[in-house]
């Protein structure tokens, strides 16, 4: 079903990346044609991509965070590990990948995805029930980082030992005493982080098949960090 992408932008990364079947393109009414709305405008051109300008209380029934632009594409073009591990040894680097373990907060995966474009993830994985996925507004929160990133939903178990098959070393982020701090941790080389849920954090399986588990150190009076905080802390 088509989903409606907002905000300058999430809409410019989203054209930008090519990836989503693009229906339509809809702008404000008076929008100032400046800065990305320029960058909007020429993408959509250079795509053949038809223009509508509609009033904000058009744009607003769909979002009420527009930025004056709104953008009609197809559903989100999930891939696979093999493409992944592929894309890592297309760029002649060991692969680097972020597992999300029943994430619930549209919010904090976008953060983890904007976070893991920028270091260069090769890519995402999600479980197959229990999470949110990626929807717009997770798009939104990532300022469009989801477009360029490959994503898949799939078992985590399964595909951890995919991973450790091809010599990837799985990581999990936790807090407990068992878990080393980073000083103790090789994070050289293949390597996969885990981020558990924001509640429960890992699930038993999934904490079971890392091959070790890395702690954040808190020196100040809080005990925690949230899991978009500390995975994006991880991540760098």
């Amino acid at each position: 079903m088509p989903e409606w992408i907002t905000g300058r932008n999430p809409v410019y990364e989203t054209l930008r990346a090519g990836r989503r079947k693009i229906i339509g393109l809809q702008t404000a009414t008076g929008v100032q044609q400046k800065g990305r709305i320029i960058e909007i405008l020429y993408l959509a051109e250079k795509q053949n991509l038809s223009v509508t300008q509609v009033t904000r209380s058009n744009l607003d029934r769909i979002s009420s965070g527009h930025q004056g632009v709104a953008l009609s594409v197809g559903e989100y073009p999930y891939s696979s590990l093999v493409d992944m591990l592929e894309l890592a040894e297309d760029r002649r680097q060991p692969p680097f990948m972020l597992i999300l373990d029943t994430l619930q907060d549209p919010q904090n995966l976008g953060s983890l995805l904007r976070t893991a474009e920028a270091v260069g993830v090769h890519g995402v994985l999600l479980p197959l029930r229990q999470t949110v996925k990626v929807t717009p507004a997770v798009v939104n929160a990532s300022s469009g980082a989801s477009e360029h990133l490959l994503i898949e939903q799939t078992n985590l178990a399964q595909a951890i030992a995919i991973l450790k098959e091809n010599n990837v070393w799985v990581i999990g982020l936790d807090g407990s005493d068992d878990a080393k701090p980073p000083e103790n941790v090789r994070l050289d080389g293949a390597v996969a982080l885990v981020v558990g849920s924001e509640g429960s954090g890992m699930r038993r399986l999934v904490r079971d098949s890392c091959d070790m588990l890395l702690r954040l150190p808190m020196r100040g009076k809080i005990e925690s960090l949230n899991a978009a905080v500390a995975g994006s802390v991880a991540l760098y």
